[in-house]
């Protein structure tokens, strides 16, 4: 059977799950059916062989999984961590788990909620077959709603958990997050699974961040089990709002993020940070969007990897600053290191001005271990593999210093550490 042909019948599997229940939905549906799954001439998923992924490990043409049996978080929590605590199980919201409480904040199940039509309103559905697949077909999800003139000290953390234990599992969940002006929040999400059996994640979140306003949002994937996992993270940001992002990729077996910005304000700031630490044949795809439409903004771009084994990362990255942005400033760096000769990294740093008064740059590196700083630490006693290690948590430092909740950054901190010690 031909790939062509393949990838009609599972587009056709998929579309025959969909629902049609509102206007948002059915215009999904069409596209999604229009678009059909990504395939290798797909530009945005040339590196990504997604299509192949899902077609070997799973069965599109039922949605039902069975039922998950999780009782308590104790190996799944952010140790110490004092936050409000959602829990997606299986793609479903599971209210016996969770852990939600205050006034300031409003987190409800999605399909119960006001602001619904901001859905689909910056996650574009009409050019990528996924974010129409979930527009179409999302089950579950929460709303986070913070109120105007409000700082919400605790963290918020999504936990989205896959019980694998009976069979493969397959998720479409949305998330819509809501700051008001002049407020603060931080939400994090963390993705785990439990049992050996694939499970497949489609999640979209989209954030908007009014006037004045800050989010911090960090994606967690350290996921030891036999996960495949795509998302989309879109957030609208109005004037002088700011939003930083994190994103860590530290295990899985196919993972990829798309991660888009639209700076749609004047004096808006934007950070951006990810770190891939990659092994075994893990596949991690980091594609950024940061679009600066209004004028006076800043955004700062700093995604660094390192791969070993047969493992393969792809990281595009797009800046697109339009006429009316002018006097932005703009950077992108990406650095990787290689461990392997059979290790893979894709880069493609892309950048389009269509204003004249910008700083803008953008690069990326791809080498090896430095040996002579290798050298220098063994010649004072310290083991290889120990040497080795102390020199790629210093290349992954420069992002784990930006993240500014002590607890957090101490757990992502150790789970760098022991990753570099154990598999690197």
């Amino acid at each position: 059977m031909s790939e062509i042909t393949e990838v009609k019948n599972s587009t056709s599997e998929i579309h025959s799950t969909l629902t049609s229940s509102t206007p948002l939905r059915e215009k999904a549906k069409s596209a999604f059916q229009q678009l059909g799954l990504p395939q290798v001439k797909t530009e945005e998923y040339r590196h990504t062989p997604i299509t192949r992924a899902l077609e070997k490990n799973f069965n599109f043409s039922s949605i039902q999984n069975a039922s998950a049996s999780l009782k308590n978080l104790n190996d799944i929590e952010i140790p110490g961590l004092d936050a409000q605590v959602i829990v997606m199980l299986n793609g479903e919201f599971s209210e016996s788990l969770s852990r939600i409480s205050g006034s300031d904040v409003i987190i409800k199940k999605l399909d119960e909620a006001e602001h619904r039509e901001y859905l689909g309103k910056y996650a574009d559905f009409k050019s990528d077959a996924l974010v129409a697949w979930n527009t179409a077909g999302w089950q579950s999800g929460v709303l986070i709603q913070v109120a105007e003139n409000k700082v919400i000290e605790k963290p918020i953390v999504i936990y989205n958990i896959h019980d694998a234990s009976p069979g493969e599992v397959k998720s479409i969940t949305r998330n819509l997050a809501v700051v008001g002006k002049n407020s603060e929040v931080t939400i994090i999400e963390k993705f785990d699974s439990i049992g050996a059996y694939p499970n497949f994640s489609n999640q979209v979140t989209e954030g908007l961040v009014f006037e004045n306003a800050g989010l911090n949002f960090y994606s967690i994937q350290a996921d030891h089990g036999n996960r495949f996992q795509v998302g989309q993270t879109t957030i609208w940001q109005a004037n002088h709002s700011r939003v930083n992002t994190y994103t860590f990729t530290f295990d899985g077996k196919f993972v990829r993020n798309n991660l888009q910005l639209l700076l749609d304000g004047e004096g808006c700031e934007s950070h951006m940070y990810g770190l891939y630490l990659l092994h075994g044949d893990t596949v991690a795809d980091n594609h950024t969007v940061v679009d600066h439409r209004k004028p006076n903004s800043v955004s700062n771009e700093l995604y660094k990897g390192v791969l070993e084994g047969n493992s393969k990362g792809i990281f595009n990255g797009k800046i697109f600053v339009r006429p009316d942005a002018q006097k932005t400033n703009a950077f992108q760096t990406n650095r990787n290191i290689s461990l392997s000769d059979k290790a893979t990294i894709n880069t493609k740093p892309q950048l389009e001005i269509w204003a004249d008064d910008v700083k803008c740059s953008h690069g990326c590196t791809t080498g090896q271990l430095d040996e002579e700083a290798l050298f220098y630490l063994r010649s004072r006693g310290i083991e290889k593999n120990t040497a080795r290690a102390m020199i790629l948590y210093a290349f992954a430092a420069e992002v784990l210093d930006n993240i500014p909740n002590e607890k957090l950054r101490l757990f992502i901190d150790t789970m760098v550490s022991e990753r570099l010690h154990k598999n690197f």
